[in-house]
């Protein structure tokens, strides 16, 4: 399959999966990311870190906010700067700006989190799959910062709910797996 008939395939599965999530019931949605969180909170991977990188739930995936609160954690949090991401730092209750995704993220002031200071990103993703491979939302962030060499290290757990999880998606040679994927009901390490 060449890179056309690939990049066809991962439009066509990110429509379905993206329209699946957002027709849960809000009811439905909480209950499932209450249960990731709930995951989440008994991983040693996640208990031993001290910072941790997130993202701010947008257009239903699964939302993690109720980790946020915990003050034992430094949280940090994506901006999109041209075609990348820098994070920064972020507590419960501090503002947001929307950025032009329409993605709630740090103001710029806030202070930056460098790769060194990171112990594990949680990333969100449209899809993964039995591999460790993350469908993504096609603007290739998530690929371009974990192929740099300063990020490839820290520990990544993608963010899925079970029906966006895959026996196998279509990948291309700059597709990174990640080490684990977590959904509502499994969690999964392939590192």
């Amino acid at each position: 399959m060449d890179t056309v008939d690939i990049q066809l395939d991962k439009a066509k599965l990110r429509r379905t999966l993206l329209k699946q999530r957002q027709s849960m019931s809000v009811k439905e949605w909480r209950e499932k990311s209450d249960r990731i969180c709930t995951t989440l909170q008994t991983l040693i991977h996640y208990d031993e870190a001290k910072t941790i990188l997130a993202y701010f739930s947008f257009r239903q995936e699964p939302d993690l906010s109720s980790l946020f609160a915990d003050t034992k954690y430094k949280w940090g949090f994506p901006r999109c700067v041209g075609n990348s991401l820098s994070w920064h730092t972020w507590k419960s209750g501090e503002s947001l700006q929307i950025n032009s995704y329409g993605i709630s993220e740090p103001h710029p002031d806030a202070p930056i989190i460098y790769p060194s200071k990171v112990d594990l990103i949680l990333v969100p993703s449209v899809a993964g799959d039995s591999r460790g491979y993350r469908l993504g939302y096609g603007g290739g962030y998530y690929d371009r910062l974990l192929s740099s060499p300063e990020w490839a290290n820290i520990f990544t757990i993608g963010i899925v709910f079970d029906f966006a999880y895959l026996p196998q998606l279509p990948t291309e040679n700059w597709d990174k797996p990640l080490q684990a994927i977590s959904t509502e009901t499994k969690f999964l390490i392939y590192a």
